[in-house]
């Protein structure tokens, strides 16, 4: 047990409306198996959570958002106090497995690992959506169906249950503040940090679907629509990804998950046609309907990009 890497914990909130999820984030972090060295509540640009926060929270280190609003400086706000050589991240609205630190930590004895992250599994409020596919399950924070499921090396993971080797954070300056979720909008932020940390060095990323977190899943967040408008805005964020990267080539992932998709439409209707349930149609309905969300996002995107292009050029004329 000696010479083990400490870690910090960093945990991101925004919302008194989640402070009893909050409650029991912290609760998961403190229950670690593998003790972290200390957990950062980091609250953004919410001064009576703050008050409440300093006031209520034992045992934990509170912050407010030194950077504008938004998730990813509220992260780095948290990443950037700690002293560790490993920090790990956990969402506010999530509830870590008592072995989840640890077996995170353990791929870092291999040097060129720069990152790890965990298995996620959806905690409904009501009941799953009979039309949700398990390919499209990231649109609720999960792991979805073709992900590894053993550890395995991948591009990127999800700050909702990461943990990154301080050095490398460092030097790519963490998340890019700014491109990030704020309020309803999404965007790729926690992938463009794995690819900018991966870049630096060449360094790998792990993931490990053995090390859980459950993610709360409101029931607004188990609608159609919000199912939409989530492949939607990840359409948009991965075109606005690209454009802050190396272009089209930093999207090599999402192709090939792309081209896996119809197979599962293929193998859903084959199941409903077999009589194994209504719900497989349905579900094959959901991935076509979310690649089409999700294609329009990068439509938009793309001609959004090209008017601003454009738009120098015009006023010039004029």
């Amino acid at each position: 047990m000696e010479n083990r890497p400490s870690v910090s914990i960093v945990i991101p909130t925004h919302s008194e409306k989640r402070w009893s999820l909050l409650v029991r984030t912290i609760a998961s972090a403190k229950s670690q198996e593998y003790p972290a060295n200390e957990i950062v509540v980091v609250v953004d640009h919410n001064p009576d959570l703050y008050r409440r926060a300093r006031r209520d929270l034992a045992g934990v280190t509170v912050l407010e958002n030194l950077y504008a609003q938004g998730v990813s400086g509220n992260r780095n706000t948290g990443a950037f106090h700690t002293h560790t050589p490993l920090i790990a991240f956990l969402d506010d609205d999530t509830i870590a497995a008592t072995d989840w630190l640890g077996s995170l930590v353990a791929p870092f004895a291999d040097p060129e690992v720069v990152g790890t992250g965990g298995g996620i599994s959806p905690a409904w409020e009501g009941s799953r959506p009979k039309w949700m596919p398990d390919e499209f399950l990231w649109a609720v924070g999960g792991s979805y169906a073709g992900m590894p499921t053993t550890t395995a090396q991948i591009r990127n993971v999800w700050s909702a249950s990461m943990v990154v080797r301080r050095e490398t954070f460092m030097a790519v300056g963490g998340f890019r503040t700014g491109f990030g979720k704020l309020g309803g909008q999404n965007r790729p932020e926690d992938t463009e940090l794995c690819l900018r940390m991966s870049n630096l060095a060449g360094g790998t990323w792990m993931y490990v679907p053995d090390a859980v977190i459950r993610h709360a899943v409101p029931a607004s967040a188990a609608t159609f629509s919000f199912f939409l408008r989530r492949c939607y805005a990840e359409g948009r964020g991965k075109v606005q990804m690209a454009g802050l990267l190396d272009g089209s080539r930093s999207l090599g992932s999402e192709r090939d998950y792309l081209r896996s998709l119809p197979k599962a439409v293929v193998r859903n209707i084959a199941a409903a046609a077999r009589g194994r349930g209504v719900s497989h149609a349905l579900q094959a309905g959901g991935v076509l309907a979310g690649v089409a969300a999700a294609g329009v996002g990068g439509a938009a995107e793309t001609i959004a990009l090209k008017r601003a292009e454009r738009r120098p050029a015009l006023e010039a004329a004029r």
